[in-house]
């Protein structure tokens, strides 16, 4: 089982001012393991196919993450950032299954 290090995404819509909300980004690091390695390329209307990943990355979670797991967007994997696409919540650890490339907001892209 190969051991995973990386940041982890959290979006959660707050409000700015009266009225209009906007998204505010909070990334943190964790440690786990990688328990499915997978890669599907699905066929698409474009001209290259769209490549997904069905990866499973068990982490070990803190407090923050039990309590905002419904917030997690993305993981940084392999130099990319991947949309979690299922949390699975098996104390001590959560278990993150992620999917295609994640192409929303981040840290580095609202500084």
């Amino acid at each position: 089982m190969a051991k995973f290090y990386g940041v982890i995404g959290y979006i959660k819509s707050v409000e700015d001012k009266p009225g209009v909300w906007k998204d505010q980004i909070t990334e943190r690091e964790y440690s786990g393991d990688l328990t499915r390695n997978t890669r599907q390329l699905q066929t698409a209307d474009k001209l290259n196919d769209n490549v997904n990943v069905a990866n499973e990355i068990s982490i070990v979670a803190d407090p923050f993450a039990y309590q905002n797991f419904h917030s997690m967007r993305y993981v940084e994997f392999m130099g990319a950032k991947w949309k979690i696409s299922k949390v699975e919540v098996l104390y001590p650890r959560l278990i993150l299954t992620i999917g295609g490339v994640y192409n929303g907001k981040s840290k580095a892209s609202a500084s």
